[in-house]
């Protein structure tokens, strides 16, 4: 690296805060992830590089210290992407963010630092998994209002309409028959959880299309990918649903049990699973229209109706469902060929054969 030529800036992506009161200083690159402590001084070179500048220039902008110690300290930002060479891929990367991001931040760093859970041991046995918990007692499941008058509600026999048999039926599963799902019930969930319904006129914004789950300001930022491990009449793979007109694209990327778990944080019962449906956000969607950070709030609010839609109608299909928060990020967002910054994984649903189901999907009602 020649200190003449090379310009650095400091990263966008970054935050500073004090741990343990004043004792530490802690500095996170939120798009990486990766935390460092430094020196309260290390927060004036990083405000040095807020443009783009040469190491000659903070060699002699910081002349009261030693040359060294500065080249040094300027090396260990380098090296932790807190300096990014201008126009190296870094750059370009960081320099996404900051733009895509611009009205959210840095309200929005909460989306990046959250990327990425931590693979948890999906084997491990009840008493290694209880000692990750608190030692604590847990919180009160129920909140009970004692200052003021309790009326007591009248109390109703379960509806026996097929709405209420299928809500009070729905659950979680985490087993599976090891069958083969029909295409034409993958396309029922998609269209009836993801696909559009129609179009309604609105004078600022033309036509806006509306689905079967709400979405803040009819903006609808979900897309869904589906990985079919075993879907009747469609090929393994990986695929692009276009809400639009009801169809899948084939994605370059590849479908495999193993593969499903990784995505999942290593979760082994997902393995199981015959197809799953990853939810994306396009984020400028609600962004356009709503410039202040609490959107973001809306988006996962959209993810979860859109997640409810589908085990109800999963449930009422007579398919085992599922959903989990638990991803690896950046891998499924490789594998999907989205860059995790305009569009991100936020939450992935799956389905598959109840357990003790018969070739065709259906399986005796539970009770």
């Amino acid at each position: 690296m020649t200190s003449g030529v090379v310009k650095l800036k400091s990263a966008s992506c970054q935050i500073a805060f004090w741990e343990g009161g004043r004792r530490r200083l802690r500095i996170v690159n939120y798009l990486t992830g990766r935390s460092f402590t430094a020196s309260p001084v290390t927060l004036d070179l990083i405000r040095f590089f807020l443009s783009p500048r040469t190491i000659g220039d903070a060699l002699a902008g910081f002349a009261s210290y030693s040359r060294r110690s500065v080249a040094e300290c300027i090396l260990q930002l380098i090296g932790a992407e807190l300096l990014l060479e201008c126009g190296s891929a870094a750059w370009r990367r960081d320099h996404l963010v900051e733009s895509t991001w611009k009205p959210w931040l840095p309200e929005g760093a909460f989306h990046f630092i959250t990327k990425d859970a931590p693979f948890i041991e999906g084997d491990w046995t009840a008493e290694e998994k209880r000692r990750l918990l608190p030692r604590t007692p847990p919180p009160p499941q129920f909140k009970a209002r004692l200052d003021g008058e309790v009326i007591s509600l009248p109390s109703q026999e379960t509806a026996r309409d097929a709405f209420f048999e299928t809500l009070y039926a729905r659950r979680t599963h985490r087993a599976f028959t090891r069958g083969t799902l029909p295409l034409a019930k993958v396309s029922k969930l998609l269209e009836t959880t993801w696909g559009v319904q129609g179009y309604f006129p609105a004078s600022l914004f033309g036509l806006l299309p509306y689905k079967t789950s709400p979405s803040g300001g009819a903006r609808h930022p979900i897309e869904v990918y589906v990985m079919a491990l075993r879907v009747g009449g469609l090929d393994r793979g990986l695929y692009h649903y276009r809400s639009g007109d009801h169809r899948l694209v084939r994605l370059p990327g590849k479908a495999t049990p193993c593969a499903a778990r990784a995505y999942c944080a290593d979760q082994p019962f997902v393995a199981g699973a015959a197809v799953l449906f990853i939810m994306t956000a396009v984020f400028a969607r609600t962004m356009w229209k709503y410039r202040s950070a609490r959107a973001y709030r809306v988006i996962l609010l959209d993810a979860g109706h859109l997640c409810q839609t589908f085990c109800l109608t999963a449930t009422r299909l007579g398919l085992a469902p599922f959903s989990t928060a638990a991803l690896k990020d950046t891998l499924i967002e490789r594998d999907l060929g989205v860059d995790g910054i305009s569009e991100s994984v936020l939450y992935v649903a799956g389905v598959g054969l109840p357990a003790g189901a018969s070739a065709d999907g259906l399986s005796a009602r539970k009770t």
